[in-house]
């Protein structure tokens, strides 16, 4: 029991010791095995279990070519292979005012080894990040291991979730290592305006930090803001720039991302900073071979075609998203996701009879309605919940109706 008197359904909110997958492994264990209903999950931002969204057919064909060659069953260096590195450098200049090198990238287990790589280099004695709020943990577990001190600015849900630069300035002193920006947002499903990245870029300036831009949703955007890579401003402010295959191409499994120096002024090519990232590397695995030779032909052939049925089948997930939430009135959409797989919604705990926080919704929405769902507690927002709407139509308006169901059930009477 919480000290409340409201249980906390075995979920510690230190949010250092927080994780996606693991609150979502403790909802579908609450589950009731006896209810007939299938499951549902509207929590992890997984589209390959959904039959309406898989790979183009270029990336299968490239991993089995890789893997036939029979040239790819050894190590690769462990900043990744040269090959990798250029084909990742070329794809991201397409979008930048200047030309990246493979020096400038080194290839990752996923993002989520591009986050800790980012950490990892950043952290010395009295480090503080600033992270944004609502976010993605991992920040905060990979802070905790690195003793880095997290401060927390907010995104600002009536301004479309823009960041709160007068917060940053406020947060932000002498010890401070990195300012993170996710963009297309998760949990949000925002999509930054040029402007005002830019603004965050001088921001980050003046307050003589870095920038962390977590693009892992890069170019999954539907909505009246494009994508704007926070490397354009890269004159403005050093950038180091993590993404991966994952979302885009829709291979979350084949853990292939990168960690890149975003930086035309050249802070990061000093010597020092150069030989203590390799060192780092040395001591991480990375990708299997086979996949990051796969890379280059996967970043060169896939067809336009291929993102614009992807990007189709998102946007008209998230209206069916919205136009349900609508039904339930406990729930309410403060900004229509234009970009990534997630959507946040804000909870009205008045209108519901025996519910006490947003974690207590979600364990009980698991266990009558085989419905799962993120809470916001999760991501840093009590009283929060997210949806992820890349999942196929059917099973969406499902879920969404058994949530209005859900809220029939439990209303104020």
């Amino acid at each position: 029991m919480e000290s409340n008197g409201n249980m906390n359904h075995g979920v510690d909110n230190t949010a250092s010791t927080i994780t996606i997958k693991g609150i979502l492994s403790l909802l579908t264990q609450s589950v009731n095995e006896k209810d007939e209903k299938r499951l549902i999950s509207l929590g992890m931002g997984d589209p390959t279990a959904h039959s309406c969204f898989h790979t183009t057919h270029v990336a299968p064909e490239a991993v089995v070519d890789a893997l036939q060659s029979d040239k790819f069953n050894g190590y690769a260096p462990t900043v990744g292979l040269p090959q990798t590195r250029r084909a990742i450098a070329e794809y991201l200049s397409r979008d930048l005012p200047y030309k990246l090198t493979s020096d400038d990238v080194f290839v990752t287990s996923g993002c989520t080894q591009a986050i800790d790589v980012a950490m990892a280099m950043l952290a010395c004695p009295g480090a503080n990040i600033l992270l944004p709020r609502p976010g993605f943990p991992i920040y905060e577990l990979c802070a905790a291991f690195r003793q880095i001190e997290v401060r927390h600015f907010d995104l600002l849900p009536q301004k479309g979730w823009e960041v709160d630069l007068d917060g940053i300035e406020s947060l932000a002193d002498q010890n401070t290592v990195a300012l993170v920006i996710i963009n297309p947002g998760n949990p949000c499903g925002n999509v930054y305006s040029y402007q005002h990245l830019e603004k965050i870029a001088e921001t980050a300036n003046k307050i003589k930090t870095l920038v962390i831009a977590d693009e892992v949703y890069g170019h999954l955007t539907f909505g009246g803001n494009p994508f704007v890579p926070m490397g354009i401003f890269g004159s403005i402010v050093p950038v180091l720039t993590l993404g991966s295959l994952s979302k885009r191409w829709i291979v979350p499994g084949w853990r292939l991302g990168w960690f890149v120096t975003t930086d035309p002024c050249g802070m990061f090519r000093k010597p020092k900073v150069i030989e203590r990232m390799k060192k780092y590397f040395d001591i991480l695995g990375g990708p299997a071979t086979f996949i990051q030779a796969a890379v280059p032909s996967v970043l060169q052939q896939t067809d336009e075609s291929f993102f614009k049925k992807t990007l189709n089948t998102l946007k008209q997930a998230s209206e069916i998203c919205c136009d349900r939430i609508k039904e339930i009135p406990c729930i309410s959409c403060p900004h229509k996701p234009e970009g990534s797989m997630a959507v946040m919604l804000k909870l009205n705990l008045s209108l519901l009879d025996d519910i006490s926080d947003d974690i207590d919704f979600c364990f009980k929405l698991a266990k009558e309605e085989s419905v799962i769902i993120l809470p916001g507690t999760a991501v840093g927002l009590k009283n929060w919940i997210r949806i992820t709407f890349a999942v196929d139509p059917y099973s969406l308006e499902e879920g969404l109706g058994r949530i209005k169901s859900f809220y029939h059930r439990h209303a104020m009477q």
